[in-house]
């Protein structure tokens, strides 16, 4: 029955995320906001609303393993394992602006994790937590990457769909009515919010009964689950060949999980840090180097990277499938 209760909460994340994500854009388009801010907002906010929603219902119930292993296991994922698989469809080109300013920024995210969560290495505190403080600090940071996003659009300098493209995508679809979107965002965000709390419950029941931690589950089965919207997103990109909205949507993403995900469920509660996580802050560390690498050598991942990306990940299950 727990199994049940898991699938069942994966299934109202995806399609509560679907609901809002629709529903948000449509009330966007017919309140005259441009289709370069849906793009860059109510998407990457929707493909990481079951993110959100797990790791906070994880914070307030006591969960501090999952809340935290689904942030970090999740960019994990969106790199290594969903960056890979697009790859391995087809190369990905990747624009310059990502690889010298998103790439990096998303580095730092991880950086900055490591930082504040580590208090009994860095100032000798007997426990190691992201406070209140740090989740204020980590929203500073979300704040100043949207300032980013804004001058991106102010300026004209993102590359996602042409404006005339969007419109015909517009024309050859008939925009929900005002009531339809009020109640696609209503049903949307109650989807997310059920399917996070049948999530956090059934999979702490799991780790319980298997005798594992839930530092391990919310890395893997959790990560994975609550990534689904960034992989259908992706790769439905990398099949249209718009591979700049298959990596911008996995870099937005991460950042967005680790400065406003983790600020906004510190916020109520601090969130104890298991220092055994600080493995897995290096591997997605890691990961992002070697993405801004192969980035920067060709403005393109090849199929091979997406390989070695997939392999990685493999890996990373298997070891910390070890470590238990």
């Amino acid at each position: 029955m727990t199994y049940l209760i898991l699938i069942a909460g994966f299934a109202f994340l995806i399609k509560g995320a679907d609901f809002l994500v629709s529903g948000s854009a449509s009330l966007a388009r017919r309140w005259g906001i441009s289709s370069l801010a849906i793009g860059l907002t109510l998407v990457a906010f929707g493909t990481s609303t079951p993110e959100l929603t797990v790791s906070f219902l994880a914070s307030l119930s006591g969960a501090s393993d999952i809340s935290i292993g689904n942030v970090v296991g999740s960019n994990l994922a969106n790199i290594a394992l969903i960056i890979g698989f697009c790859a391995i469809v087809i190369p990905l080109r990747v624009q310059s602006s990502t690889v010298w300013k998103e790439i990096p920024f998303a580095l730092l995210a991880m950086v900055v994790l490591g930082l504040i969560a580590n208090d009994s290495f860095f100032t000798g505190s007997t426990e190691n937590m992201i406070s209140r403080a740090d989740g204020i600090i980590l929203l500073l940071f979300f704040v100043i990457f949207l300032y980013y996003v804004i001058s991106l659009i102010k300026n004209g300098k993102e590359n996602t769909l042409a404006e005339d493209e969007f419109k015909e995508e517009v024309k050859s679809k008939d925009l929900h009515s005002v009531t339809r979107s009020i109640a696609y965002v209503g049903l949307g965000l109650a989807g997310v919010v059920i399917g996070g709390k049948f999530v956090v419950d059934s999979a702490s029941k799991i780790a319980l009964a298997f005798g594992i931690s839930e530092a391990l589950v919310g890395l893997t089965i959790v990560a994975v689950g609550t990534s689904l919207p960034e992989l259908a997103t992706s790769a439905v990109a990398a099949f249209r060949k718009e591979a700049d909205i298959a990596v911008g949507n996995i870099i937005g993403s991460n950042i967005f999980n680790i400065f406003f995900v983790l600020g906004v469920s510190s916020i109520p509660s601090p969130i104890p840090f298991n220092t055994t996580m600080n493995f897995d802050i290096i591997m997605v560390a890691i990961v992002t180097i070697l993405l801004f690498v192969f980035a920067a050598t060709r403005k393109k991942i090849e199929r091979y990277e997406g390989i070695l990306f997939v392999l990685l990940y493999v890996g990373y299950v298997i070891f910390i499938g070890h470590r238990g």
